[in-house]
């Protein structure tokens, strides 16, 4: 990198920091959280405690936002600031140090822009995320727990909790089916980009002939809605089945019947919910997974109407991604219409960058 590029690239950054500024307002979070500040100095304030929570939860959003804001626009400032005095002086050393800083710096304001993409109604939320293979039996159920290993492993690398709700072993590998929440924060407004079918092509491990296979599974991503939120759903619109869990890996498997499945009839949303031995804490789970699935639901036909199209099934044409690790290994996404080679660190969770070149190739064409 030379001068004028390192020039252009900060000249480039202030121009993104200037339109992050313009839609965070940092202005005005910090005014709010002065007004949350006085709420919180008056005692009947902590009396009714759902909304004084509701005022925590908003505080701690902004408190990070705000932060990041700062950092960001912290480290474009010193760079700019340094730049142009090492300049003036002839310090070959520091612009030498500037110039090698100068991805890591790319990246931090890049990550502000993805935070700003970040501020729908629930991507603040938890998440719950299911996979269900599609046709094609072990191959299809060996993929959906590839999916869910690199789902698992995303959430590990970013220092997100995970906690299965549901998981029902393939009959020769893999998994029928799988329900996870993942904790953290931001945590739904990155995987909502995940929501659609995924396709695997490779070499099978089960086919003794060792052509090439292509299979299909699609993966669910909802936000973990709170308890206040309204989503009606009467007896007569759903059936409730029970049945013995057995979790994950033969583990926890239980001599009653403790798991429950949920069928919402109109919609054909099946959730299902085995982590407690109580029954009734696990109705209570898979009530809240079909809230957030109805949820979601909507929000896709929504879109599916406003885009003119129909909800998929789980087959060819459908795919929102491809995964191709025979005859060459590339990682594409049919929405973003990036391509990726490191298909190995993808699988174990590193998929950063496909979603947050999802989100901005999403923010470009709304």
């Amino acid at each position: 990198m030379d001068h004028y590029e390192y020039g252009e690239l900060l000249k480039t950054l202030d121009t993104k920091m200037e339109n992050i500024r313009n839609i965070v307002k940092p202005d005005n979070i910090q005014k709010r959280l002065d007004e949350i500040q006085i709420l919180e100095s008056n005692q009947d304030f902590w009396n009714d405690a759902a909304a004084a929570n509701q005022v925590q939860k908003e505080k701690t959003q902004l408190e990070r936002k705000l932060e990041k804001f700062k950092i960001a626009a912290g480290r474009l400032e010193d760079a700019t600031e340094l730049y142009t005095m090492a300049k003036e002086e002839g310090d070959d050393e520091t612009i030498e140090t500037l110039f090698g800083e100068a991805e890591k710096l790319d990246e931090s304001v890049k990550q502000m822009e993805v935070e700003v993409m970040l501020s729908g109604e629930h991507d603040a939320n938890n998440a719950i995320v299911s996979i269900h293979p599609g046709a094609g039996g072990t191959e299809s159920q060996d993929w959906a727990h590839m999916l869910f290993r690199m789902y698992s492993r995303w959430a590990e690398r970013r220092g997100f909790k995970t906690e299965i709700l549901d998981y029902q072993n393939g009959e020769e590998a893999g998994i029928k089916d799988a329900s996870m929440l993942i904790t953290g924060e931001n945590a739904y407004g990155y995987l909502k980009v995940e929501n659609g079918i995924h396709r695997l092509v490779r070499i099978s491990p089960f086919d003794s002939n060792a052509k090439r296979h292509t299979s299909f599974s699609s993966v669910m991503v909802s936000p973990e809605l709170d308890d206040d939120i309204a989503i009606e759903i009467e007896d007569k619109d759903i059936r409730i089945d029970t049945y013995r869990a057995s979790g994950a890996g033969g583990q926890h498997v239980n001599k009653t019947e403790s798991a429950i499945r949920i069928t919402h009839i109109k919609t054909g949303i099946v959730v299902q919910c085995q982590n407690d031995r109580s029954q009734h804490k696990n109705k209570a789970t898979a009530m809240k997974m079909l809230k957030s699935h109805l949820y979601e639901f909507e929000m896709e036909k929504q879109q599916a109407e406003k885009d003119g199209i129909e909800k998929s099934e789980i087959g060819w044409g459908h795919q929102i991604r491809s995964y191709v690790l025979a005859p060459y290994q590339q990682v594409k996404d049919t929405r973003s219409n990036e391509a990726f080679s490191n298909v190995s660190a993808i699988l174990d969770g590193d998929i950063d960058k496909l979603i947050e070149g999802v989100l901005i190739s999403q923010s470009t064409n709304d």
